[in-house]
């Protein structure tokens, strides 16, 4: 158990803390926090449940590749259990083809989706907040209709107010508030589902960068903080409990919109460490043209500087297949 949710659930008076309880509590507990002089996250080590490696690649098309790498994990039924709620938070904000890699493949978010309903899951929500018009993202990235025939599926794109909560970021070192989607907040599960991107603003655009989708004025973050360190505050909240990146392909350059560079990439990796698994994306593919290492992205960096996860792939067990 991460120990964010240990130091939690001794200040609560039942010994059960869920995903959903933890978001909740950030107003209400950060006082109680700092006064007892416990942090809140701490050090954290992001730990393999049984054999699974700390990384898992599978190489093959958007399905079976997706499908693979969580099997090598342990299976979604590692993650999901019966009943449970669960966010899926693909790239949905362009309305554009799956060829321009600017969003996640629909093939791979609909594997992931049938995957939690065959774990269990009692709700499925595939969720953005996107940045073109919602209607025309969800038709041409292709998600909505992979999902549609799934049981207990829906692919929503939520920008009004009454859909989000403020909440407080209680580890934010700068950024310290901001409105999150309520379903989110009422998950027992949060699966990061990016596309493999580059990105005019922070070099790179995987995991951690796409919680802003998650988030209702992600504009702030641009304007207001260093985005980096903005992105890593977020990231102390909205933590993934297993993320799949989807680089079957991957938009080398000119990101997050494009046109850019696609390279067609053919792999798509899991982690339930979201700094390992964009670490890990980051080292395997060219950007801009030439390679870059995981230290060289400052959110990543800044990320295992603070504890969320770890970029130091050569001490990780990485296994890779063929799906």
């Amino acid at each position: 158990m991460n120990k964010k949710y240990r130091v939690l659930k001794r200040l609560m008076p039942e010994n059960s803390l869920s995903r959903r309880d933890f978001l909740k509590s950030q107003a209400g507990l950060a006082a109680a926090v700092a006064f007892s002089g416990l942090g809140v996250l701490g050090q954290a080590s992001v730990s393999s449940a049984g054999n699974s490696p700390d990384i898992g690649v599978a190489r093959g098309g958007p399905a079976e590749a997706a499908r693979a790498c969580v099997d090598l994990m342990g299976g979604m039924s590692s993650f999901v259990s019966s009943g449970d709620k669960v966010v899926i938070k693909p790239n949905m904000s362009f309305a554009h083809t799956p060829d321009r890699a600017t969003n996640t493949h629909p093939r791979v978010v609909r594997t992931l989706a049938e995957m939690c309903v065959e774990a269990g899951a009692s709700r499925v929500m595939v969720l953005d907040n996107t940045l073109q018009s919602a209607q025309r993202c969800m038709e041409l990235s292709g998600i909505r209709d992979a999902c549609a025939d799934i049981p207990n599926t829906r692919v929503e794109t939520l920008d009004a107010r009454r859909f989000f909560q403020e909440v407080s970021i209680s580890e934010g070192e700068s950024f310290r508030s901001t409105e999150v989607m309520r379903d989110v907040l009422d998950a027992d599960v949060l699966i990061a589902a990016p596309v493999a991107k580059s990105h005019s603003a922070t070099g790179v655009s995987v995991s951690m960068k796409g919680m802003m989708g998650l988030i209702r004025n992600r504009g702030v973050m641009h304007s207001r903080y260093n985005l980096n360190q903005a992105i890593v505050d977020l990231c102390t909240l909205l933590k993934a409990d297993l993320t799949v990146v989807d680089a079957t392909r991957v938009l080398s350059s000119h990101g997050p919109q494009g046109p850019g560079d696609v390279i067609e990439g053919e792999l798509v990796l899991a982690s339930r460490d979201m700094v390992a698994a964009d670490a890990k994306t980051v080292e395997l593919f060219p950007w801009y043209g030439r390679k870059i290492r995981p230290d060289q992205v400052e959110h990543i960096k800044m990320a295992h500087e603070r504890g969320l996860g770890r970029m130091d792939l050569d001490n990780l067990e990485i296994q890779t297949v063929d799906a």
